[in-house]
């Protein structure tokens, strides 16, 4: 367990009319941790807490070892001096300066003498340094966001807040931005916690996950083990999917197929980049619970690519005529587990149980970091 002070901690209880926000969360040091909900259920207000903008609540908020806030101790750090980024759905920029001027001025807001980075700390990151001298007032929706995201790191923070940054951003703006964030979990060493309700962010962006409804949090804990949650909501609906961590391991020339290594198995997709991957690229998968039947042989003739074998962990109703069956492949770690959505027909015709040896037959893998 990450002890307190190398975590963001944050205890809060927050009474509003007809709320109540009461969260325990020890988050990582490093790394995204998503607020996952649907509205209304606190992600926000985890947010303006942590930035010190519910000073009515009681709260507790340590960053990296740092009482930023402790109401039994009658600690109050105010917002402006607490070391962190926010970014927003709309980024406020100054309009009627350049891109480089706006960072400067998120640079300034930092004392000299605990600024750990130079203002141009997020140019390459988040790919902004063409734009130095482009006006804000020019840029389009993903472009600002970036520079707003930019911004916040120059003020040299110790975590950073992004309060649903592609929510008002269109789709093709959304693809635009995506590929920029997902390198945050890597080369930022300072925690990030970013606020959705979008399936797409969860799967490409988060490291640690955190449930969150009506103010409580219902569940936390490693990205992929939580998707394979039969007991939570995230596995209900036509979301319902696995994320797998795996590695590059080549091109297969005759096929052009790209072979994945994870811990259990070998996975082969079609290579849809102009360049392919190096080798050994970390990669993460999302397998959707619709894309995967069951057969108790390996078929033989089949074109279906990836054919794995699996144990069967778990039997969930899932509706009308629908079973959620949950797969171990390999060893029964929940970092490698599938979901299967089929009819309960079959499920009964394959007399299926927890224990059964099955083939997990996987129609569609995609790549989504």
């Amino acid at each position: 367990m990450t002890h307190d002070n190398e975590a963001l901690v944050l205890q809060a209880r927050w009474q509003r009319a007809g709320f109540l926000l009461d969260v325990d969360l020890r988050l990582p040091p490093r790394g995204v941790s998503v607020l996952f909900g649907p509205s209304g259920s606190g992600k926000t207000t985890c947010l303006r807490v942590l930035a010190g903008l519910e000073p009515g609540a009681q709260a507790c908020v340590r960053v990296a070892g740092e009482t930023w806030q402790d109401s039994t101790a009658r600690t109050f750090v105010p917002p402006h001096q607490r070391a962190l980024g926010y970014v927003f759905q709309e980024a406020s920029l100054f309009e009627n300066l350049s891109v480089e001027d706006n960072l400067r001025y998120g640079w300034r807001r930092t004392p000299a003498g605990l600024r750990r980075h130079g203002w141009d700390h997020g140019l390459d990151l988040l790919g902004i340094r063409p734009l130095l001298t482009r006006r804000a007032a020019d840029l389009s929706g993903g472009e600002r966001q970036r520079v707003a995201i930019a911004r916040a790191l120059a003020t040299s923070p110790r975590v950073l807040l992004m309060d649903e940054p592609l929510a008002a951003l269109d789709a093709a703006r959304k693809a635009d931005i995506l590929p920029w964030l997902e390198q945050l979990h890597e080369r930022l060493d300072i925690p990030v916690v970013y606020v959705t309700h979008s399936p797409d962010e969860l799967a490409r962006l988060a490291d640690h996950l955190v449930l969150l409804d009506a103010g409580r949090v219902v569940a936390e804990g490693p990205v992929a083990e939580l998707m394979t949650r039969a007991d939570l909501p995230l596995a209900r609906g036509d979301n319902a999917a696995a994320l797998i961590e795996a590695v590059t391991c080549g091109l297969h020339a005759e096929s052009g197929l790209c072979e994945l290594r994870f811990a259990s198995g070998t996975l082969l997709l079609p290579q849809t980049r102009a360049t392919p991957l190096p080798d050994r690229t970390p990669v993460r998968v999302r397998i959707q619970a619709r894309d995967v039947s069951i057969s108790l042989q390996r078929p033989e003739q089949s074109s279906v690519l990836n054919i794995l074998p699996a144990t069967v962990v778990a039997l969930h109703d899932d509706g009308p005529g629908q079973v959620l069956v949950t797969l171990a492949l390999g060893s029964d770690d929940p970092a490698t587990r599938l979901l299967a959505r089929i009819s309960q027909l079959s499920a009964h015709r394959l007399a299926l149980q927890a224990g059964s040896q099955v083939f997990a037959q996987i129609k569609g893998v995609a790549m989504v970091r």
